[in-house]
């Protein structure tokens, strides 16, 4: 059984195919009607759902009717399940399609809705009744073509189908259904994303270093920093300020290129303070 598909509609498509094709194993995906599987290129699991639609042409006349698969999927039923459902044809008719597609079936039925306790199994009987012919009816009631006894086929009357089981059996499987239904462990919500740790505040963050703040570092720290910057440090500021300076610069990168700068400014500082100390004195 496709994995999709809950246990209790699982269990109801179980007890379809052994009713329709006399068995709930792997070869009721292969029947067609009349047991006439055999007489097919290839098995009906092997084909696409459009090669079986073209197939089932020609099987009305040719073997009786153009029930094929598990499910016994009339020809005209297959085209509107795949308009209703968006199937392209090219999909392998094999027997999680099948599932899906009888699945598909059920729910057209009023499944959910027997489900829900919206409908009881009396009208969900009847319901199932107009999908497969071996079903009877579970009441007297109005078929497809005249009036009905509890326990015929809703196409009594159409000289070809019957009901292949009793009404009892029918409404025992409807209770075992109902009964799985009622233990199907309800849908698990999706798990509560745990909070998230808070974000860092910027108090605990580390300050980014920057290569300004690596001059001062390397020529000291604390208060001395700023007293200790010298011009070459400050021009390596600058520099940095304005982006000449790349900001991945390290530590010793930058205390290097102080201190060349440092021995090319230098003399020029001496210079100029000793040109000034004169006029300073006067």
């Amino acid at each position: 059984m496709d994995p999709t598909v809950p246990s209790g509609a699982a269990r109801l498509l179980d007890y379809v195919r052994d009713t329709e094709t006399g068995s709930a194993g792997a070869d009721s995906y292969r029947t067609i009607y009349g047991h006439n599987e055999d007489k097919l290129a290839k098995p009906l699991t092997s084909m696409t759902l459009g090669d079986v639609v073209d197939a089932q042409g020609g099987w009305s006349k040719r073997f009786g009717s153009s029930a094929a698969g598990g499910y016994q999927f009339m020809r005209a039923t297959l085209q509107d399940l795949s308009s209703d459902l968006g199937l392209r044809g090219t999909q392998v008719f094999d027997p999680n399609l099948q599932d899906r597609l009888g699945y598909h079936l059920l729910k057209r039925r009023g499944y959910e809705a027997f489900a829900s306790g919206e409908i009881g199994p009396t009208e969900f009987g009847r319901r199932l009744a107009m999908e497969w012919a071996s079903f009877p009816v579970l009441e007297d009631c109005q078929g497809a073509h005249r009036k009905l006894k509890r326990g015929e086929t809703y196409y009594a009357g159409d000289k070809l189908n019957k009901a292949l089981i009793k009404p009892a059996e029918m409404e025992a499987c409807l209770r075992e259904v109902r009964e799985m239904i009622n233990g199907e462990a309800a849908p698990v919500p999706s798990e509560i994303p745990t909070q998230s740790p808070r974000p860092t505040q910027e108090a605990d963050m580390p300050e980014k270093s920057t290569p300004a703040k690596q001059v001062a570092k390397a020529i000291g720290g604390g208060k001395g920093a700023a007293q200790g910057v010298t011009f070459a440090g400050g021009l390596v500021i600058i520099c940095s300020y304005f982006g000449l300076i790349p900001p991945d610069t390290t530590p010793t990168q930058i205390a290097l290129l102080s201190t060349a700068v440092t021995a090319v400014v230098a003399p020029l500082v001496s210079f100029v303070q000793a040109y000034m100390a004169p006029r300073n004195a006067e």
